[in-house]
């Protein structure tokens, strides 16, 4: 059996998986029924400044899934320190398995063929109520979460805002 199609089995299994039984904030839906492109919908964490957020996002697999992860890229607008400019996910988990080249995260932290879907989207809702600044993705977001919070959550409200108008 070739690695494309073990990824793409095990791909649709953690797709019928999360269909049968869904986790509480987010929803996910094949992108023109290839098992490689997700579409998802991320819901902002209650108790969060992003609560009430209808957040749209992609998860790209690469053909050697579960050995290397997938990407995630934010549609919608989104002002966070672990998020770049473009939307592209920037956690411990989605980067590749091995040792980090700068020292800043352990082998366990990165990456691991054990990680799914689910797990992966619950720790960017994680990321989302909880942002690590010591390694921003988008340095303005990150100076303004620390140095002048007000500032960060009026630039938050608008994208939950934003996201609203166009969820609705």
């Amino acid at each position: 059996m070739s690695e494309n199609s073990i990824a793409e089995l095990l791909l649709t299994k953690q797709f019928k998986e999360l269909q049968k039984n869904p986790v509480e904030g987010f929803s996910a839906g094949l992108r023109k029924s290839n098992p490689f492109e997700w579409d998802i919908l991320v819901m902002g964490p209650p108790d969060t400044i992003f609560e009430g957020g209808y957040f749209k996002a992609e998860l790209i697999f690469p053909i050697d899934y579960p050995n290397n992860p997938p990407t995630m890229k934010f549609l919608s607008d989104m002002w966070h320190p672990n998020i770049y400019a473009d939307g592209k996910v920037c956690i411990s988990i989605l980067h590749p398995p091995g040792e980090d080249e700068w020292g800043y995260e352990k082998a366990s932290e990165r990456w691991l063929p054990i990680h799914t879907v689910e797990t992966i989207l619950i720790s960017v809702i994680s990321m989302l109520a909880s942002p690590n600044c010591e390694s921003p993705a988008n340095i303005d977001a990150s100076v303004d979460f620390k140095n002048d919070y007000k500032l960060f959550k009026k630039k938050v409200m608008r994208t939950v805002r934003k996201s609203q108008e166009q969820f609705f």
